[in-house]
Parts: structure tokens; C-alpha cells; sequence
């Protein structure tokens, strides 16, 4: 075996997170970038380096490592790429958004990957779950490491579409509290605000998770000689965790849009209430009101005013009317 040398681990402080070389599945050392393409040369060696953010000098460095195209470096060099797979020559580049709830919103970064034989480099950019993770587990875990740079990228789009689920599952316990008020109460102006971001940033992860459905489906096709066959069932089932985070997204949008309509059919039930009480009592009123206006003119013609019960008859009147008014108001359900 190669004489392994250690170096002093490099910092996220210059865009570099991880640079190791692996074989058999174990790493066997810390290596600097320009030694990168060295390493991936060799028979059996795999070199996996992840970058946070890296400048556009950095990404130059691990190009002129790998012969990187031009393209593919100038678009991870610049994110707010769509979630896409391209192939230059012998060399494979994915893009991947990830996801987190930060102050009660989605917020997205991207993860851009190359992919070649004997090396894998992922490239950070904006909120996202560090790689050190998946490097950790999988290092423990040599037999599966061994499988190549192909098995690195598996676990990486995996652990991507894994870290979707804990944003969804806060999402979904804010949902179930608005579906427990809205049939109480109507929503005010600030939960409908939060109603609609809330559908807004479900459609924007969508929009994220669905394009990789297509990726790793090029990942399994024969067309891609960079991927082994044995690697195509792991990005299958990749596929199927993207599925299951597009029905539970297009679950708690669909419970949000009922949740909306809800509120507003119980806010004109309540309004329809108000209304009818409000009619109600007008017609009530109306009758003591025009019964006053009537002898409220004061002509002096008027035989009712010469008559001894006169006055009592017409209270009498109006209180019988009133009463029968309130009755079937209150028998209808108006009152």
C-alpha cells in the first residue's frame, strides 16, 4: 500500500469542509486539492471532497484536478440552479435543493455534485443540513463505502431527500393546529397571511423534490456508464422517498386549500347569523315604531284619541305583535 500521509485537517474558513482519500472503502487519508487527481487515478481509490460555498479560485483548483467543464464549474459557481443531471464527457453533474425551516419558512440552498471515476465533489451553497453526516455513517460502514464514488452520491441524494421529511413534519403539526381552530372561528388577516406562505413554500419544495424524480431516473438508465447496475435499485428507492415527500406536500397543500374554504363558509355562516338577527329584530321594532309614527302626527281628527281604552289597546297591540314576531323568529332560528 501507498505510504499515507496526514495532513492538518482544512477548515470551512477557505470553502473546504472535506478532502479524503478512500480505499476499500476506509479512509486513508487527508489530502490537499492539488493532489486530488493524483489519488483518484489509482486503481481502488476514491476521493470525496465537499466545499461550502467555495470561491470561484477553489472550484478552479478542484477543476483543473478532475478536467471539470467549464460550464458545469461556472454553474456551481453561481447558485439558483434547477434540480437537473447533465453529463460532460466522462463526468456526471447534479444539481439538488435542499431545504430547512428557519423562523417558521422554507428557506433553500442547492448542492451541485460532480461525479467521475475515482472521485465525487459536492458543492454547498445557502441553508443545508453539513455532508459530515453522511461521511460519519457511511465510514463506519466500510462494505458499503467500498462500492465506489456511485455509492457516495446514492447516500448523498438520499440524506437530501431525507432532510425534506423533518421540514413537512413541522409544516404538518402547524396545519393540524389551523385545521383545530378554523371550524371555531373564522381566520383572521394574519393566518390567512401565514395560510398562504405556508402553501406557497409547499409548492416551492415541490417544485425542488419532483426534477430529481427524473434525475435518478437517468441515474438508473444504461446510459450513464458512470453508474454501476448494482447502484440502480438504491436510486429507485430514492425515487420512491421523493414520491412519498410529493403526496404528503400534496396532502397538507390540498388540507390547507380545504382549511381556507372552511373559514370562509364559517365566516358567512356567521355573518348569515348576524344578519338574520339583525332582520329579525328590525321587524320587531318596526311595528312599535310605525304604530308611534302614526299617532305621533297629532291631528285632532283622530277618533282613537277620544277613546278612554285607546291607549292601552294600541300598547296591547304592540306588545301581542311583537311577542308573535319573536316567537317565530325564534322558532325559525333567526333568534
Amino acid at each position: 500500500m501507498d505510504h499515507v500521509r496526514k495532513f492538518a485537517p482544512v477548515t470551512a474558513e477557505d470553502g473546504i469542509v472535506a478532502s479524503s482519500v478512500y480505499s476499500a472503502g476506509r479512509r486513508i487519508a487527508d489530502i490537499p486539492i492539488e493532489e486530488a487527481g493524483q489519488w483518484a487515478g489509482k486503481d481502488g481509490h476514491v476521493v470525496w471532497i465537499g466545499l461550502l460555498e467555495p470561491s470561484r479560485e477553489l472550484l478552479l483548483r478542484v477543476q483543473a484536478q478532475f478536467n471539470l467543464h467549464d460550464l458545469a464549474i461556472e454553474d456551481a459557481e453561481h447558485p439558483h440552479q434547477r434540480p437537473k443531471l447533465e453529463q460532460y464527457g466522462e463526468a456526471l453533474f447534479i444539481v439538488a435543493r435542499t431545504a430547512q425551516l428557519i423562523e417558521r419558512r422554507v428557506t433553500f440552498g442547492e448542492t451541485h455534485l460532480f461525479v467521475g471515476k475515482g472521485y465525487i465533489v459536492s458543492v454547498r451553497h445557502g441553508p443545508s443540513t453539513s455532508y459530515a453526516t453522511v461521511r460519519e455513517h457511511w465510514e463506519s460502514c466500510p462494505h458499503s463505502l467500498a462500492k465506489g464514488e456511485d455509492f457516495v452520491l446514492y447516500a448523498i441524494l438520499d440524506f437530501i431527500i431525507d432532510n425534506y421529511m423533518p421540514v413537512l413534519e413541522q409544516l404538518e403539526y402547524e396545519v393540524e393546529e389551523i385545521e383545530d381552530k378554523v371550524l371555531v372561528k373564522p381566520m383572521t388577516g394574519s393566518e390567512i397571511e401565514r395560510l398562504y406562505m405556508m402553501r406557497r413554500d409547499l409548492l416551492r419544495l415541490r417544485n425542488a423534490a419532483l426534477p430529481l424524480v427524473e434525475v435518478c431516473r437517468r441515474l438508473t438508465s444504461s446510459d450513464l456508464p458512470q453508474i454501476q447496475a448494482a447502484m440502480h435499485p438504491l436510486f429507485r428507492d430514492v425515487s420512491d422517498h421523493i414520491r412519498t415527500v410529493q403526496e404528503k406536500i400534496d396532502s397538507l397543500r390540498e388540507v390547507l386549500a380545504f382549511a381556507f374554504e372552511a373559514s370562509l363558509l364559517v365566516g358567512q355562516s356567521q355573518e348569515t347569523a348576524i344578519s338574520k338577527k339583525l332582520a329579525s329584530w328590525a321587524a320587531i321594532l318596526a311595528v312599535p315604531t310605525a304604530l308611534a309614527g302614526i299617532y305621533g302626527m297629532n291631528f285632532s281628527d283622530m277618533p282613537e284619541l277620544r277613546m278612554q281604552y285607546g291607549y292601552p289597546m294600541v300598547l296591547s297591540a304592540i306588545i301581542a305583535t311583537c311577542s308573535f314576531l319573536y316567537w317565530r323568529f325564534r322558532k325559525n332560528g333567526w333568534l
